[in-house]
């Protein structure tokens, strides 16, 4: 899920309002923290489904636990979840679990010495590695430890319009949507028959993020699955990533798709006819939009829901302020236990990063049918690469790809060259 929050008020008095479990970091002795029982502080996201999810999980909790009381709140309001959390880590004055811990974070969090190793505790790894499985591995870092608790995913496809497919004369049962010719070809048809006014708008602004709803999942499927930076380096100044600019590009010149800020979501409105968005938004388009759904497009043509792709995933991490670690790492597996999972599948329709979810939930797929192809794909996401400087490395992408792809004021070859220079310094710097 996009991790962009309404701005709400000044960082300072952000600072002054934050919850804690109690203490700075560096008050809290981490042999003595990790055994420690009491009560405990958590944010969880400010979506809806995901806010009813906390109360239900805390209210359990609580119910069997009370001398070891979780209080949970929707994480403050600020430009982004990454600025608040940063805010409070700078402060000592994080929660214990923040349930809306972006994996690009992590890396800056950790330099921040704001995360505890979740592989400090007792079968930590192992935890993590069971309930996840060979994916797992990804969301280490550098140093072989989990910070992170690979928790929950969003794999990104290709929605459209069924409405606006039928109006523009093209099938809405197998739309050519496959390769990136057809996919230009079909564009163009939408916008020429005044069917839509763009084929597609995916966020033309420079958040470091908004590369993860238009680049990243054409370049996971176009390449079967590599990462922005693999081993070190960047992977996208290549045959692969020239032709997933060189296909946007097209878009953006020949107005398919939009280059304005759009202030409410143009493909629920009707003024696009697709969108590159997760299983979450569901339930915020029943009612307003027919869809239905294939996977992103690629050179040679993709089908099927094993395609590479985007995870956008959400994941738990534990802050170093906290001081009762021991009743936060039971909350922490309390939280993604399978009954807990199935509750959180079943509220927000978002997928839990567990083994074999279709499964062991197959009653929530038989009822619900729209979800099966996005638990099909969890099991082929890439994520974003754990590599030090990570949010400094998608800006410094991102504003490359607005310049070039979105903008044209240069040359996307020629961006995407010197992104990847700048990237691989970055990567390769070690922290003071």
């Amino acid at each position: 899920m996009k991790s962009r929050i309404v701005v709400a008020a000044a960082v300072p008095l952000i600072l002054g309002l934050l919850a804690a479990c109690g203490g700075g970091a560096s008050g809290v002795s981490t042999s003595s923290a990790n055994d420690a029982q009491g009560p405990i502080t958590i944010w969880y996201s400010n979506n809806a489904q995901e806010v009813a999810w906390g109360e239900q999980m805390v209210a359990s909790w609580n119910k069997l636990h009370p001398s070891e009381k979780v209080s949970g709140q929707q994480i403050p309001a600020a430009a982004s979840s990454e600025e608040v959390i940063g805010a409070a880590i700078t402060a000592g004055s994080e929660p214990c679990l923040i349930y809306n811990t972006a994996p690009a974070a992590v890396p800056t969090f950790e330099q921040q010495g704001g995360l505890v190793s979740l592989s400090s505790f007792p079968g930590g790894a192992a935890y993590i590695e069971a309930r996840t499985g060979p994916g797992a591995s990804v969301y280490k870092s550098p140093d072989g430890q989990y910070y992170q608790m690979p928790w929950k995913s969003n794999p990104v496809m290709i929605f459209y319009n069924k409405k606006i497919f039928a109006k523009a004369g093209i099938s809405t049962t197998n739309p050519p949507l496959s390769t990136y010719t057809e996919f230009l070809a079909t564009a163009k048809k939408l916008v020429s028959s005044k069917a839509a006014q763009y084929a597609i708008y995916p966020d033309p602004s420079s958040d470091f993020f908004q590369s993860w709803y238009d680049f990243y999942p054409m370049y996971a499927a176009e390449t079967g699955g590599t990462e922005l930076v693999e081993n070190g380096k960047s992977t996208f100044n290549s045959t692969a990533g020239d032709a997933v600019a060189a296909f946007w590009q097209q878009l953006y010149a020949e107005n398919l798709a939009g280059k304005e800020s759009y202030t409410n979501d143009p493909f629920a409105s009707g003024a696009a006819a697709m969108a590159i968005v997760g299983p979450w938004a569901i339930d915020s388009y029943q009612g307003k939009v027919d869809w239905g759904v294939v996977p992103v497009p690629t050179t040679a043509g993709s089908h099927g829901d094993q395609v590479p792709t985007f995870s956008d995933a959400k994941n738990i991490a534990m802050y170093a302020s906290c001081k009762n670690r021991g009743t936060a790492w039971d909350f922490l597996k309390y939280s993604t236990s399978t009954a807990e999972d199935g509750k959180l599948l079943s509220m927000t329709g978002q997928m839990p990063m567990r083994q074999g979810i279709q499964q062991l939930y197959a009653p929530y797929f038989k009822a619900n049918p729209a979800y099966t192809e996005f638990a099909a794909e969890a099991a082929h996401v890439i994520e974003v690469p754990n590599v030090p400087n990570s949010i400094q490395d998608w800006q410094v992408f991102r504003d490359a790809w607005s310049k070039s792809v979105i903008f044209g004021q240069q040359s996307p070859d020629a961006a995407l060259t010197g992104a990847a220079t700048a990237i691989n310094k970055l990567v390769a710097a070690t922290t003071p």
